[in-house]
């Protein structure tokens, strides 16, 4: 963060200073909730949670240098009093956001978010400092979190935004007002929440809504290939610059192919000019997502040679999001279990299928959450997918969802034991173990709920033994 003295952070966030002997001692450390990232200089925020409060950590990290806590109390060590705690926070980053001169980058989407967001990262840290979101801290906490982590260096800041219902976009963009906007898409992710895809599309919207005008530099990034995007043009004042496959996209691509081992390959067209590249991430769908950073990297005055030399040497930040991993004995390992809605679950089985031609392939798959009334038909309509994709052997994790993909296959044509339904993680692992040939590939991918990141981590283990057994 920015160099700020507790009193100028009290201002800010209107809080009452306790036990601050001097209040122009300085916070020069990051802000951080969790106590064991204290650092000389720090301002630990103190959260009440459900299992833990931050508040009875408040002696252990001012002894480990924090400078303050902001919490909801005065807790007997230096510390700034709020109401409320999270407003606070927000406000704070507001507050520096405003101060940093750096150009904001808001995204936001049902499917594809981190991996863009990655993406976005990775190209414009080649031109200039670059902060942005960890993993898919994205909320109310996360966000500004992500913001005040930026300093007085950073140019770019990319911020993912997530949504469970309509005015959350709103209030993030709020905190940390973007200059350019981007929409990923309107997929079935949280349909139960929302009540349907026109509610998401209202929700996701309101990022372009929250953008400054043309003539005031804002910028808003739409997926052409998405109806329920393309139409957020007129939501917004900003200028509208679209990407993806369709003729209309002013960032496209074309002869978009895969390489043997599945990895996008395909022709950059921008309005500056056209390059080649192909990408280290696996799976078809990353394509969007890197046609999306294209976008954004256009807009910051990036060439077209230079972005695609960035996308090409790009590879995944975040855990658990199409993360390939190769066993000694040649089994590949695809753990992309981190989430799952219909949208990326069906994305991977085609990642999975382009990644094991000519070699046997199987897809470990759970429970896909929160999609309301729809459940039933798009877990019978993923089975199905691995059936028409000629996947060797579908897994189904888990109770009644994991029945309905298992039901969609069988009714999709798997009779024989191309398809099985067991009860939990370990009866999949048990299952794997025994029939796993050397050069099989092993897609892993569930609703973060479900946990199936352990089967992946349990098979990595188990390849791990066989190779100090061999030896």
């Amino acid at each position: 963060m920015i160099a700020l003295s507790l009193a100028e952070i009290a201002e800010v966030v209107g809080g009452q200073t306790y036990d601050i002997p001097d209040p122009s001692v300085m916070v020069t450390g990051p802000v951080v909730r969790d106590s064991r990232e204290v650092v000389p200089g720090s301002l630990f925020v103190a959260f009440v949670g459900e299992r833990a409060d931050g508040h009875d950590y408040a002696r252990a990290v001012v002894e480990a240098g924090a400078a303050a806590v902001l919490g909801s109390r005065p807790v007997g060590v230096p510390a700034i009093v709020v109401d409320d705690v999270q407003r606070a926070l927000g406000a704070l980053a507001r507050h520096v956001v405003e101060r940093l001169g750096a150009t904001l980058v808001a995204l936001t989407g049902s499917a594809g978010k981190t991996s863009t967001k990655d993406l976005i990262a990775q190209v414009l840290r080649t031109k200039a400092p670059t902060v942005f979101t960890p993993g898919s801290l994205n909320n109310e906490i996360g966000l500004p979190l992500t913001a005040l982590s930026a300093t007085a260096e950073t140019r770019y800041l990319v911020l993912e935004m997530g949504a469970r219902g309509i005015g959350h976009i709103r209030y993030l963009a709020e905190l940390t007002p973007p200059r350019i906007g981007l929409v990923l898409n309107v997929g079935s992710a949280h349909i139960g929440e929302f009540g349907g895809r026109e509610q998401i599309a209202q929700a996701k919207g309101e990022l372009v809504e929250s953008l400054p005008s043309a003539e005031e530099g804002g910028v808003a990034v739409l997926n052409a290939d998405d109806p329920y995007v393309l139409a957020m043009a007129a939501r917004t004042t900003a200028r509208v610059l679209l990407f993806g496959e369709s003729d209309e996209a002013d960032v496209r691509a074309e002869n978009v192919t895969l390489t043997a081992a599945g990895q996008p390959s395909f022709r950059l067209h921008t309005p500056s000019g056209c390059s080649d590249v192909t990408m280290r991430l696996y799976g078809e769908h990353h394509v969007s997502n890197a046609l999306a950073a294209a976008a954004v990297a256009h807009e910051l005055d990036m060439s077209a040679k230079e972005i695609a030399t960035a996308l090409s040497e790009a590879g995944s930040l975040s855990r658990w999001r199409m993360e390939v991993t190769e066993r000694p004995d040649g089994v590949t390992i695809v753990n992309d279990a981190y989430n799952a809605n219909p949208e990326s679950m069906k994305a991977a089985l085609r990642a999975l299928a382009a990644m094991g031609r000519g070699r046997r392939t199987w897809a470990v798959l759970g429970r896909m959450a929160e999609l309301g009334d729809e459940a039933l038909a798009e877990h019978d309509a993923v089975g199905r997918l691995a059936v028409r994709l000629n996947v060797g052997k579908l897994v189904a994790v888990g109770g009644r969802e994991a029945s309905w993909l298992q039901l969609g296959a069988y009714n999709e044509g798997s009779w024989g034991e191309e398809s099985v339904h067991v009860s939990d993680a370990q009866a999949a692992v048990d299952l794997l173990r025994s029939e796993l040939r050397p050069g099989d590939v092993v897609l892993v991918k569930a609703s973060r709920s479900v946990g199936l990141e352990s089967v992946a981590q349990a098979l990595l283990e188990n390849g791990a033994e066989g190779e100090v057994a061999a030896r």
